[in-house]
Order: C-alpha cells, then structure tokens, then sequence
C-alpha cells in the first residue's frame, strides 16, 4: 500500500515538475516568435503631404475633375446660399479672381448645397469663377484632404502643384486675401518652399 502511494506522489510531482516548465518556457517562445511587420507610424503618415484631388459637378450636372486647374493656385472657397457669411466674402473673392492675372490666383466655389438653389442664386451674384456643388460630396473633399469640416464658410489654399497649403475658417477678408497672394507670390519667386508658406499661411 505504502509503495502504491510513494509511485503515485513520484507521478504527481513529475506531473507538476512538467507544467511548471511549460509555463516558464512560454514567455520565452512567445518572445523569440517572430514580431508582425510594423505599420506605417502616425507621425510619418502625418509626414506626408495633403494633396488635393476631386471630381465635382458644376450647377448644371457637368461633372469637373480639380485638374482641370492645375498649374495654378486655388482658393477653394467653400459656402452656401442659406450661409451669410459665404455671401458677405463673395464679392471680395470676385474682386480677387479678377486680378488673377496679376497674382495667379485661382478661384472656385464649392456650394454645400443644392444645385436649383445655387443656380436661381447664382443669377443675381453674377459670378465671375467656377462654381462647383457638392452637398455630401463637397463635405468629403475637405475631409479627404485632413480639413475637419466644422461650418461655412471655409476656404482651402492650394498650390499650383496641388498640396494644400492652408485652410482659413471662417469669412475670409480683404487683408487675409492680401496675405495669401503676398505669400504664394514668394512661392512663386522661389524665396520660400512650400513649407515656409504653410508656416505663414498658418496665422490668418
């Protein structure tokens, strides 16, 4: 009897002796597994530049692809019929495209709304740049492109080769306007890159 209970405490010890070792080789193996290939990190991705690309159609169903400006900076200017400060900075931004040939400047308007409502709209302003509408889809284009979409009016700074480089919230002003032709102008003469004009396109 007493032999029959030795044999069987040697077992249990042995069984013991043998879970104990595969616990404490586990940590081990997991950590010589082989590490899962690394993402790209959140501060290179942010790295990278915003570029501008959309297709929208204008207020009569024509559909434009954003090349179509290439070549030159764009202010995109982002309103709304229903939206008052949108309406107060349209003549302002029709001024601005008309000296287009003195800056290089252009001008788009992206409605967030609805296109019988941009056209009847659009009668009395009398506007002198493209018009583009959107609704959901003009919404998308500033949140593809890192803007975060908080109300109208809102204007995106492109350039020429189709990095954004600003996004000014609010009515835009007169001195704002000035600002941004005074900096892309430098763009232009070479004296700064585009992350110097980012860097001071940032206090408007």
């Amino acid at each position: 009897m007493q032999r029959s209970m030795l044999i069987f405490a040697i077992a249990l010890v042995a069984l013991m002796a043998g879970a104990l070792l595969f616990v404490a080789q586990a940590p081990i193996e997991q950590l010589e597994a082989p590490a899962p290939e690394a993402a790209v990190a959140p501060e290179q991705a942010a790295d990278t530049p915003a570029r501008v690309s959309f297709t929208l159609n204008d207020m009569y169903g024509e559909p434009h692809d954003f090349a179509e400006y290439a070549g030159k900076h764009s202010l995109l200017n982002f309103w709304a019929t229903w939206c008052a400060p949108c309406r107060r900075e349209i003549p302002l931004l029709k001024t601005f495209h008309a000296d287009a040939n003195t800056h290089g400047i252009q001008v788009i308007g992206i409605a967030v709304d609805f296109p019988e409502e941009v056209q009847v709209y659009a009668e009395a302003a009398e506007f002198n740049y493209p018009i583009l509408v959107g609704e959901q889809d003009a919404m998308a284009v500033a949140e593809s492109s890192g803007v975060d979409f908080i109300g109208l009016p809102f204007t995106m700074i492109v350039s020429r080769d189709g990095e954004l480089l600003n996004a000014h919230m609010g009515e835009i002003h007169q001195e704002e306007l000035d600002q941004i032709a005074l900096v892309l102008g430098r763009l232009d003469a070479g004296e700064i890159d585009n992350e110097t004009a980012k860097a001071e396109l940032r206090s408007l």
